[in-house]
């Protein structure tokens, strides 16, 4: 029985002492794994905050800061082009300027902009006023062309997503200059999410370029090759160029050289394109000054050698209107040149006027001694400028819808240069419509055509010859107002196109306005066409032998004129 009890005592002690070491063994395997549970939890948000930290932009700003090399600042640039987010744009171009300073007791990282002694400090991320910091307490980010460019090329990564288009086309622009391989993604993910067509294939030609400059294998590189062969610029030329010439690919190179003759191609054709728009726009000028010499020399016979100072006359009203503008009423100075058109028409108009009343109407039947006598008057009026306005250039501005250009192709196109194609057509239009459909304008005619019947009609002839005198001259001064948007404003302006004027009248045929336009514009193109292989002024010489040689065989020119002198 005792046997019995301490075998149940021992037995239960057994128990107790097996069931207390589990527990033991328990807590020591389950305590460490709560305690690695919960803590768990708290590295990982560790973790997750310090991403978070990586990735804000303020803090990624703020990274600029302290002495560090080149390669850590263009890292940083990387890591702001990665955000996407537009405000860092503020401090990238402050980079870009060399306007980005850190703070050396705190390496905090301003703009800065000198106040005496001091700088005025801005928070690069916000735009916000920092208060300000003397000079020597700030160092600059330093800065290298490599980092320049660095900048343009996240700054134009960054606006890839713009809302704007414009900006968006821009950034496409301005990568494609940069062909960066580091921006290879950022394009595709831009190509991806863009809708508009002409952006995202200037986007994927953005792509193209920085291919091609990248480590890719050569059989991806010349299957882009049919994409920068569609943008068909110089730009693009370059880069295939180079990519054939290092390129080890038999293949990669054919499809590289296709792609730059495709292009030349391009290119021959957009020249030919912009000669023929810089003749046209040569020839718009010629018209306008010569289409007032085809009125006084074509219909009335007179050898007008002071018709070039009727244009310098229109020239110096605009000047002039200008000056009062921009000194008594500056808002109106986008309408300075509708202002100064009828003021040079009445000033160059009333010159003429005079002179055909004072001198010229002394001289009809005699050409050579007209010539002399308005070479006279020419001088006369070139002088007098010179005495009132001096003899140096006067500025004449541009008002702002007459400014810039804009592309065409591979064609660049000014504006004013358009404009004045425009104002020389409406003026021609309104000339024949003088001419045409006005009692002045069947009176000309009718002197033009038989000037003794004219006058037994009961036609004041030498009212028409004063009328007609006076339209061609305040058509010169018009001519004058578009000039001066393209031309020195000085005595000598009218000089430079008296000669050109005469060959014009000449060869479209004497006192004919449709033969004014054509020969214009014929000689205009002409000149552009011969400019690149004669030279300025060899090439004017090749025209006017052309001309010579043109009058030898049709002496009335292009469009003959029949009136009292060709019959005479």
């Amino acid at each position: 029985m005792t046997v019995s009890l301490a075998a149940c005592s021992f037995a239960s002690f057994l128990r107790t002492f097996a069931t207390f070491f589990t527990l033991l063994i328990l807590s020591f395997t389950t305590l460490p794994a709560t305690a690695q549970d919960a803590a768990a939890p708290a590295d990982a948000s560790a973790v997750e905050s310090a991403e978070a930290a990586t990735q804000d932009p303020a803090a990624i700003v703020q990274s600029f800061g302290g002495k560090q090399s080149y390669d850590d600042t263009e890292e940083v640039i990387s890591r702001l082009a990665a955000t996407g987010d537009p405000a860092v744009a503020r401090a990238l171009r402050a980079l870009r300027e060399g306007d980005l300073y850190w703070r050396e007791s705190d390496e905090a990282v301003f703009i800065a902009a000198r106040d005496g002694d001091n700088y005025a400090l801005t928070d690069p991320y916000t735009g916000e006023e920092a208060g300000t910091a003397p000079r020597g307490d700030m160092s600059k980010v330093r800065v290298k062309n490599s980092i320049r460019n660095a900048v343009t090329g996240a700054l134009g990564s960054l606006t890839l997503r713009s809302d704007n288009p414009g900006q968006r086309m821009r950034a496409a622009n301005t990568l494609f200059d940069e062909a960066n391989p580091d921006m290879i993604e950022p394009l595709e993910a831009a190509i991806e999410a863009e809708e508009d067509a002409s952006i995202r294939t200037a986007m994927e030609q953005a792509r193209a370029a920085a291919i091609l400059q990248s480590d890719r294998p050569e059989e991806e590189k010349a299957e882009v090759t049919s994409v920068l062969a569609q943008r068909g610029d110089r730009q693009a030329q370059t880069y295939l160029n180079a990519f054939a010439a290092s390129t080890e690919d038999d293949a990669a190179r054919v499809a590289a050289t296709s792609a730059v003759a495709q292009i030349q191609s391009n290119i021959n054709f957009w020249n030919q394109a912009q000669n023929v728009w810089y003749g046209l726009s040569l020839g718009s000028v010629l018209l306008l000054a010569a289409i007032g010499l085809a009125i006084t020399f074509g219909v009335m016979g007179v050898i007008n050698m002071a018709h070039g100072e009727m244009v310098m006359l229109g020239a110096y009203t605009t000047f002039v209107v200008q000056e009062l503008i921009r000194n008594h009423a500056p808002e109106l100075f986008a309408w300075s040149l509708a202002i100064a058109l009828p003021l040079a028409f009445l000033v160059s108009g009333l010159v003429g006027l005079g002179m055909e009343r004072g001198l010229i109407r002394f001289l009809y039947g005699r050409p050579l001694e007209t010539l002399l006598a308005t070479f006279g008057v020419s001088l006369i009026l070139q002088q007098a400028v010179r005495t009132i306005f001096g003899p140096t250039n006067r500025e004449v501005g541009n008002p702002d819808w007459m400014s810039g250009a804009f592309e065409v192709g591979l064609m660049s196109v000014t504006w004013n240069r358009l404009w004045i194609i425009v104002f020389a057509l409406v003026v021609f239009a309104g000339l024949l419509l003088v001419l045409n459909k006005t009692v002045l304008g069947l009176q000309m005619r009718a002197v033009t055509q038989n000037r003794q019947m004219a006058s037994a009609m009961g036609i004041r002839t030498p009212w028409v010859d004063a009328m007609t005198f006076a339209l061609g001259s305040g058509i010169a001064g018009i001519a004058g107002v578009a000039l001066s948007q393209i031309d020195n404003v000085s005595p000598n302006l009218g000089q430079g196109y008296i000669i050109d004027s005469f060959m014009v009248v000449v060869f479209g045929g004497v006192g004919n306005l449709w033969g004014t336009l054509v020969g214009a514009m014929s000689l205009g193109v002409i000149n552009k066409f011969l400019e690149p292989y004669a030279g300025a002024v060899l090439g004017k010489i090749v025209v006017l032998v052309i001309i010579i040689l043109f009058i030898q065989k049709r002496p009335r020119g292009l469009f003959a004129q029949k009136g009292r002198f060709v019959d005479a």
